[in-house]
């Protein structure tokens, strides 16, 4: 089975070097040694000052909205991963959801500015497969109702916007470094906060509130990083641009092959420097992504539906009558989540299989 994504390992016995260490020094959590390389390495490496490394990428958004103190309403898109909308709601907040751009996906600053009332308290947008949302717009938004941006980066590890780290805009931006992402530490994630005194609250809340051996001054939960995971990521960020190119040209096979479908299209970029996390593909229809999906599984490649349905639509946030009401009109992300496909795209795909998922494609869309 050809699966649409395949996780990145180092090299065993490079790895087994960092598990020496570890053994031997006995600190296998708690802030250790490894976790303070890799935060520093990634900061240099992601062009970024206060960061925070965290136990996954949920908990980084969930710490995000606890430090920011959020409450009320936090407008989002209804086109993600589910983290996104359960985090809201783990914060004891109600998700309010606004239409998508029809061309890159992202949140519509337009249409989430519609949905701001007295009660919202922040928005927080995806960067859509590592598409960088409209972040100027979304931010002179912010600035203009004096609400917060946080925007999930969990697709969007090292792509840049207009020259610069995309993780450099918002209050606070998040990362996911499950064993998915373009980079990982098998589980893990990252906080990026603007404001030094934000990322110090961060170090707090992810490590029970402890300020020193004698005091707990914030609610604090456990959500360390910890140094099995830390040295996973040492070893794969030597590898990460090697990767990001490999996937390159796989991107760009599939762009090139399946760009005559009149009945295909594919995402509007606005990144200026990416990092192919995914291939997605819209067809014209829901019937024929169906269609496209069943014939490659049927010939053992896994596509994925990603993401359907939309998080507006989950059974829970209709038992919510606040968030139900708040869902709205959502014809554009109604759209593409129905006709939407997630092709294989991984480092060690090779362009023969990208080649016969293409044929194959061709044929299913012509049946």
């Amino acid at each position: 089975m050809i699966n649409v994504t395949k996780t990145d390992l180092p090299s065993l016995s490079i790895y087994n070097k960092y598990l020496k260490k570890i053994w031997l020094s006995g600190w296998v959590t708690n802030n250790g040694e490894h976790v303070q390389l890799l935060t520093s390495q990634l900061s240099k490496y992601l062009g970024v000052k206060n960061i925070s490394l965290v136990a996954n990428g949920t908990l980084a958004l969930q710490l995000s909205i606890k430090a920011l103190d959020l409450h009320g309403e936090i407008i989002t898109t209804p086109f993600t991963f589910a983290a996104t909308t359960n985090a809201i709601l783990w914060g004891g907040a109600v998700p309010v959801f606004a239409d998508i751009n029809p061309h890159t996906f992202n949140l519509s600053p337009e249409d989430a500015e519609k949905k701001i009332t007295k009660k919202t308290s922040a928005i927080l947008a995806v960067h859509v497969y590592g598409n960088p949302c409209d972040v100027v717009r979304l931010e002179t938004i912010g600035r203009k109702y004096k609400i917060r941006i946080i925007y999930d980066a969990a697709h969007a590890f090292g792509v840049h916007y207009n020259g610069k780290p995309i993780l450099r805009y918002g209050d606070i931006s998040t990362l996911s470094f499950h064993a998915t992402k373009i980079f990982h530490t098998i589980e893990g994630g990252a906080v990026i906060a603007r404001d030094q005194k934000i990322s110090e609250k961060l170090e707090l809340l992810k490590d029970f509130g402890i300020l020193s051996e004698e005091r707990i001054t914030l609610p604090g939960i456990n959500a360390k990083m910890n140094e099995f995971q830390a040295v996973m990521g040492l070893c794969n960020l030597k590898a990460v641009d090697k990767n990001i190119s490999l996937r390159e040209k796989i991107y760009n096979r599939y762009v090139k092959e399946l760009g005559d479908i009149p009945s295909l299209k594919f995402q509007k970029l606005t990144a200026s420097l990416y990092n192919y996390s995914y291939m997605p593909v819209c067809f014209s229809s829901k019937k024929t992504r169906d269609r496209v999906f069943k014939y490659l599984l049927n010939h053992h490649i896994k596509a994925r539906k990603y993401f359907y349905p939309l998080t507006s639509d989950f059974d829970f946030i209709y038992k919510n009558s606040v968030a139900k009401k708040a869902a709205g009109d959502l014809r554009v992300a109604k759209d593409i989540a129905n006709s939407i496909l997630c092709l294989p795209i991984y480092s060690t795909l090779s362009l023969s299989i990208v080649d016969k998922i293409i044929t194959l494609i061709k044929k299913a869309v012509t049946k």
